[in-house]
């Protein structure tokens, strides 16, 4: 099984991916991980061929959960995936979510991929790419992108799961456990 969950900035793919994992007990593989390094120097940005290179290499096995953004490795992603996870939370959930996930990484000036160094500061609140407010201008206009891919049908067959609500994950966690004994 080959699970990528996408939803906007904060909407909790992550957490929901890594939970898919464990349950599964399929690798987890995180796009910000192999895009962000040290100083926050963006591979996507600078590097591209060499993101491009990781996000090939992580999703050529077997199976695994894949959980981010970067539209321009869609292609590469939904093309190997057998399922979308899409989390489609309202922006008010959303919004709640970022804020404080950003909140508590700041005050516990918690290390966000290991090894980067890289922090979130309240100070960063106030960059136009910080979390809060990339999710905030770009909610629906990701929204809408999530909604075409899943009913074109472009990267068929992709066995689309829409979830509206976080209460949903458990009930998801159940069905990807039995289709993946079938």
């Amino acid at each position: 099984m080959r699970i990528a969950v996408k939803g906007t900035s904060g909407s909790g793919k992550t957490t929901t991916a890594a939970m898919i994992a464990a349950r599964l007990a399929i690798p987890h593989i995180e796009l910000d991980a192999l895009n962000w390094g040290p100083g926050w120097l963006s591979r996507w940005e600078s590097e591209w061929s060499e993101f491009h290179r990781l996000v090939d290499e992580a999703t050529s096995g077997e199976s695994w959960v894949i959980c981010g953004g970067y539209s321009t490795v869609n292609e590469l992603v939904l093309g190997r995936a057998s399922h979308l996870v899409w989390l489609d939370y309202s922006r008010a959930r959303v919004m709640r979510q970022v804020v404080s996930r950003s909140f508590r990484r700041a005050w516990r000036k918690e290390e966000l991929w290991s090894g980067t160094g890289n922090r979130e500061s309240f100070r960063s609140w106030l960059d136009p790419d910080h979390p809060i407010r990339w999710a905030w201008s770009t909610w629906s206009r990701r929204r809408e992108a999530f909604s075409k891919i899943s009913s074109e049908g472009d990267f068929n067959p992709l066995q689309v799961e829409r979830l509206r609500t976080p209460r949903e994950v458990p009930a998801l966690l159940e069905r990807l456990e039995h289709a993946d004994c079938a």
